[in-house]
């Protein structure tokens, strides 16, 4: 998968925005303002920061050793990178994206849920 892809696809789900806080190739994706996926734009293969439940993290390290590893990073129960170097399948990458962002948003205070719900 390609950054352009994996963008789209982020981009494309309700109130996300995209920033660079933290340096020139690191991009973030947030919703409500909280963080969901990181990527790395200088790495190659590409790389991509998600937040997991904790017990799925740990197995899809398990089954996709060296593509799914702790999060670079970032807490590492909680966050997993993905190295996006074509052996990890599309549709797994998108469900894990999902998963992410469907955390955060699960997360949200009652006053954010409300915003989010106005959307």
């Amino acid at each position: 998968m390609d950054i352009d892809t994996f963008r789209d696809y982020c981009l494309a789900k309700k109130a996300v925005t995209e920033h660079l806080p933290f340096d020139p190739e690191t991009l973030v994706f947030k919703v409500m303002g909280k963080m969901f996926a990181l990527v790395s734009l200088d790495a190659v293969p590409l790389r991509v920061n998600l937040k997991c439940d904790p017990e799925r993290a740990l197995e899809l390290r398990e089954e996709y050793d060296g593509k799914i590893i702790a999060g670079y990073h970032m807490n590492k129960q909680h966050w997993n990178t993905m190295i996006l170097d074509g052996e990890i399948p599309t549709q797994l990458i998108f469900e894990l994206t999902d998963h992410s962002y469907h955390l955060i948003v699960n997360s949200l205070t009652k006053k954010q849920k409300k915003e989010f719900d106005q959307l």
